[in-house]
């Protein structure tokens, strides 16, 4: 206990730091609060957190940072970064129609899927479609609202409206709950990723 005090001590402590240490000093750093620490010990590097957002960041060094995993500790010219955190969140959109097989038979099913995928490709507005075909009540035209995992949707529901494009209409059968959907994909995928970085002057 007595040692890790005293490594403490020695990583925040600017007597003990030169500049071409960063790439080492970082390197021991693996929290936010160990990173505001040490920046508040070494102000003479011009130290900066930084909150990047895929969404709204977009600049060269911005994209690079997104792109390394957490822990990562590069350099840039004279200036060393350390990713702190990293995190990725991705969430799908759609809109369906549902076949309950519990109701009717395959050969319904079938039926209804030949007869619905025929008007939407005829043009049919695709919420009265809904309206009229879907089994299962909802209020929303099918609207899935954005999701993410088993909680909101089935994983078969999820892996293929990953699997498919903007506007594509396709088949997806929970087999092992008799559930039949007739989905269309209205929105490309919303993939975000977040990521806390330390920066400072030096190598």
């Amino acid at each position: 206990m007595k040692n890790n005090f005293l490594g403490i001590l020695l990583l925040f402590s600017s007597s003990a730091f030169a500049q071409n240490e960063v790439h080492d000093q970082f390197a021991k750093i693996t929290t936010v609060q160990q990173a505001q620490q040490w920046a508040d010990a070494n102000p003479k590097l011009k130290p900066a957190i930084l909150n990047l957002n895929s969404l709204k960041d977009s600049s060269l060094i911005d994209k690079r940072l997104l792109r390394q995993n957490q822990g990562d500790v590069f350099s840039v010219g004279y200036v060393t970064y350390k990713v702190l955190e990293s995190t990725e969140k991705v969430q799908y959109r759609a809109s369906y129609i549902f076949l309950d097989g519990g109701s009717l038979s395959q050969t319904q099913i079938d039926s209804l899927k030949k007869i619905i995928v025929s008007k939407a490709s005829k043009g049919a507005d695709w919420n009265q479609l809904s309206d009229e075909y879907t089994m299962d009540g909802n209020t929303t035209h099918g609207d899935t609202g954005w999701f993410f995992g088993e909680e909101q949707m089935p994983k078969e529901f999820q892996d293929a409206v990953k699997a498919h494009q903007k506007g594509e209409i396709f088949f997806v059968d929970v087999s092992e709950r008799n559930w039949h959907y007739i989905v269309k994909k209205t929105y490309d995928d919303d993939d975000k990723k977040v990521a806390i970085v330390l920066r400072a002057n030096g190598r």
